[in-house]
This record gives C-alpha cells, sequence and structure tokens, in this order.
C-alpha cells in the first residue's frame, strides 16, 4: 500500500492512498463473503452467495459501494498507524479509482491531533491555602442551624408586616383587566425581601396587616422570561391572611440534642468545627490541585484546530441538556428562562470548551512523555466510578462501552486522569517549602 500526506493547512492533511489492486481483489472477496452473511437470498445459504448474485439482488452500487467502504476503511487505518496521525473529525472521502481488478485508490481529508510543545510540568510549587477554621466561623455554622430548626409562628393580631417576616396571601393578577397563566395563588407563604416575586411586590406589602386586601402594582422586567409578561405593567388584588415570624430555638443543651443527639453545644461546636475543618482541608486540596493543573497546561503551548473546541462545546452542551432533564425541564425551557439563544449560549461555553480541550491534550502528552500505562485494573475501577455515578451495574454500563465503541475514549480518560496523578504527585506546596528552610536556617542562626 503507498500513502503520501499532503498538508492542506496546519490543521488538515489529505491521505492519497493506493491499495494494490492484488490485495483490492482478497479484501472484495471477504466483503462480499461478510455482505452474503448478512443477507437471505433464496437458493443460497448465508455467506455462499457470490458477487454476480448479490449485484443481481442487491444491484451493482450497492455492492460496489460496500466493497469500497470496507477496503478503505482498512487502508485509511493502516495509513493513520503507518504514518502515526491521530485524526480529531471523521475523514473527507474522494474515490479516484475504485474498478474491479485493478488499485483502489482514494483520498482522505482530515483534521489531525495537534502536538503539544511540554513545557515544565514536575516538582510545580504552588501556596497551598491553610485549612483555618476560627470561632467565628463556627459561630456563624451555628447560628445557620439555629435558623434550620426555627418554628414559622403567627404573629400577634395587628402586627404589621416587616422585613423577613412571612405574608400568607392570596393574589391574583391582571394586565389590562386581563388574568394571565401563573398570575393567581392561594395562600402562598411568601418572605419578605426574598426577592422571589417581581421587583416592588414584596416591599408594598410593608406595614400590611392580616385581614388587609390591597392591589399591588407592578412592571414586569423587559428581560422577563415570559416574553407575553416583559415589560408590561400589572395589577395584583392581593388578600393577606396571616403574619407569620420565624421564631429561633435557644442555644443550649437541649438544642444540641435536637440538632444532632449532641449531649452538650459544646459537643455540637465541637462536631461543627470538625466538620468545617474537614471541609476547608478539602477545598483547600482541591484549589492546590487546579492551581498546579493549569499552571502545567498554561507552561505547554498547542494550535488548537477549531474543530476540537466546536466538539466540545457541543458536548458541553449534551451534558447541560442531561443535567435539565434531571431537573424535569429541557434546554429550549432553560434558554428561555436564561433569556439567551442557542448562539449566545456556545458563545459563553467557547472559553472554557478551549481550556478543557487545552487541558486534555496537554495531560495525553505528558501521559506519553511519561509511558503511563492504562491497565485492565485501571479500566475496571473506572468502569466501577461510572457505574456508581450513574447508579448502573458495572456489567451494564460495561456493554454500553462495547457497544458504542467507546474504549479508546475511555482508556484516553483514564490515561489523562492518571497523567494528572503523577503531576499531583510531584507538586509541591510552597508554603511547606518555606518551613523547611525555617527549619534547617534555626540551627545556623543557634550557632551563630
Amino acid at each position: 500500500m503507498n500513502v503520501t500526506v499532503n498538508e492542506v493547512d496546519q490543521h488538515k492533511v489529505t491521505l492519497r492512498i493506493e491499495v494494490p489492486a492484488k490485495d483490492a481483489s482478497k479484501q472484495a472477496a471477504a466483503a462480499c463473503k461478510n455482505l452474503a452473511s448478512r443477507v437471505n437470498i433464496p437458493g443460497f445459504r448465508k455467506g455462499k452467495a457470490p458477487r454476480m448474485v448479490l449485484e443481481s439482488f442487491l444491484g451493482k452500487d450497492a455492492v460496489k459501494q460496500e466493497i469500497f467502504e470496507a477496503i478503505a476503511n482498512k487502508a485509511y487505518g493502516d495509513a493513520l498507524d503507518q504514518e502515526g496521525i491521530v485524526p480529531v473529525t471523521e475523514p473527507e472521502l474522494n474515490v479516484i479509482s475504485d474498478e474491479n481488478g485493478k488499485d483502489v485508490v482514494f483520498e482522505a481529508t482530515v483534521t489531525k491531533k495537534p502536538e503539544v510543545k511540554l513545557g515544565e510540568y514536575k516538582g510545580i510549587a504552588v501556596a497551598k491555602d491553610k485549612a483555618e477554621v476560627s470561632d467565628e466561623d463556627v459561630a456563624k455554622e451555628l447560628a445557620n442551624l439555629q435558623k434550620q430548626h426555627a418554628k414559622l409562628v403567627v404573629a400577634p393580631e395587628g402586627t404589621e408586616i416587616a422585613k423577613d417576616d412571612f405574608a400568607v396571601i392570596d393574589f391574583k393578577g391582571t394586565v389590562d383587566g386581563v388574568a394571565f397563566e401563573g398570575g393567581e395563588g392561594k395562600s402562598y407563604p411568601l418572605q419578605i425581601g426574598s426577592g422571589s416575586f417581581i421587583p416592588g411586590f414584596e416591599d408594598q406589602l410593608i406595614g400590611s396587616k392580616a385581614g388587609d386586601e390591597k392591589d399591588v402594582k407592578v412592571t414586569f422586567p423587559e428581560d422577563y422570561f415570559e416574553k407575553s409578561l416583559a415589560g408590561k405593567e400589572a395589577v395584583f388584588a392581593v388578600k393577606v391572611n396571616d403574619v407569620k415570624r420565624s421564631e429561633l430555638p435557644a442555644i443550649d443543651d437541649e438544642f444540641a440534642k435536637e440538632a444532632g443527639k449532641f449531649e452538650s453545644v459544646d459537643d455540637l461546636k465541637a462536631d461543627i468545627r470538625k466538620r468545617l475543618e474537614s471541609k476547608a482541608s478539602y477545598q483547600a486540596l482541591e484549589k492546590f490541585n487546579a492551581e498546579v493543573l493549569q499552571t502545567v497546561v498554561n507552561n505547554a503551548e498547542v494550535d488548537i484546530p477549531q474543530v476540537m473546541v466546536d466538539d466540545k462545546i457541543d458536548q458541553m452542551i449534551e451534558e447541560l441538556s442531561v443535567k435539565l432533564e434531571t431537573q424535569r425541564m429541557n434546554l429550549d425551557d432553560y434558554l428561555k428562562y436564561m433569556n439567551q439563544d442557542m448562539d449566545k449560549l456556545k458563545e459563553s461555553y467557547a472559553e472554557p470548551a478551549k481550556e478543557n480541550v487545552k487541558m486534555d491534550l496537554v495531560l495525553e502528552a505528558i501521559s506519553k512523555a511519561e509511558n503511563i500505562e492504562v491497565k485492565d485494573i485501571d479500566l475496571q475501577a473506572e468502569i466501577i466510578t461510572m457505574s456508581q455515578n450513574f447508579g448502573a451495574d458495572p456489567k451494564e454500563v460495561y456493554k454500553i462501552i462495547l457497544k458504542e465503541h467507546r474504549v479508546p475514549m475511555l482508556v484516553q480518560s483514564v490515561g489523562r486522569k492518571k497523567a494528572a496523578s503523577f503531576i499531583l504527585s510531584n507538586a509541591i506546596d510552597s508554603n511547606e517549602d518555606k518551613k523547611e528552610e525555617a527549619k534547617a536556617e534555626e540551627p545556623a542562626k543557634a550557632e551563630d
């Protein structure tokens, strides 16, 4: 097989591939046998019908196309291996010659994976934040816990609504005297100052009492998600049924028992501190790891083909769509709610998509440079993790991966993770490094 590579531009190449007639004939015979095994032809057992019969039954063009695809697929894969080209797009094929009994010649134009020029990636020094928890942090968390256990109680008769109160209201809105969908509610507990209603609505209830009825006049925002109401004035007929206020429990040993079965407030505070310290340590480590990896990416140079960024944007949108489905919302509704269209969404994803692609390429390059091997046990562990995330059986996840031909993608993904682990295992906390230097200097000072 003869292969000639021509550069189209910085990222695209065209491979001219010539398959000798002898090899093409063998592959054509194998392709016909494979085709015959998939077609029921009267008078012939599966896989036994000759080419002439297949052409008569299916048509010459269909059989010719089947044969060409079989030859081209093998030749294209072999050509990529021979030339060391890793494609990031499907090839655009141009048939030059595919006559029976002659050389098969075709061109395949493809965008290739860009080369990465790695910078420093070993011994990256970044200052890790200290995982400190103050008494004030504990007090704030305790106050939050106290609010979570607060009870709503009906305020004394004659109480005027104030900020943070809950007004239990009936309301019915109209625009130009006509009711609109979603504009009516009964016994709705509206917290004043929460901003959950149209701007200006809640403020107009301040000073009202249980039993009061009033008209609340507002204007829908110009960017309101329901376009038919955007910018329009509305009148809500409101009746205040009750005024409720949050009553905080006393922070004592009884509260500690109710909040978490602790014997005392001191035990509760100790548990809060422990949880906050654990959270702070985790956040400090996550930030440290992210900064180390970002430094490695910044140190590298790579010119990314736009098609890779576009593919990543599409992937991110698909992930968003799946996430929205779990929240019983579709992408169209989300865009409407966010006052966006698909073009704006793609534009907002462009920069993070480019960063994600660069991160992947750099990690893959490091994996190759360090000869990081992805073993079966690594793949098995990843499949188990995936199955836990999806709440599925690992065997079923593996079947899907095989069915969708995603094994190479899985290997790449695990390879990137192992490369990231390699980088992080060699990273340095510059704060700790300074401590070691200070310790080393202490004996010298003592001798002086």
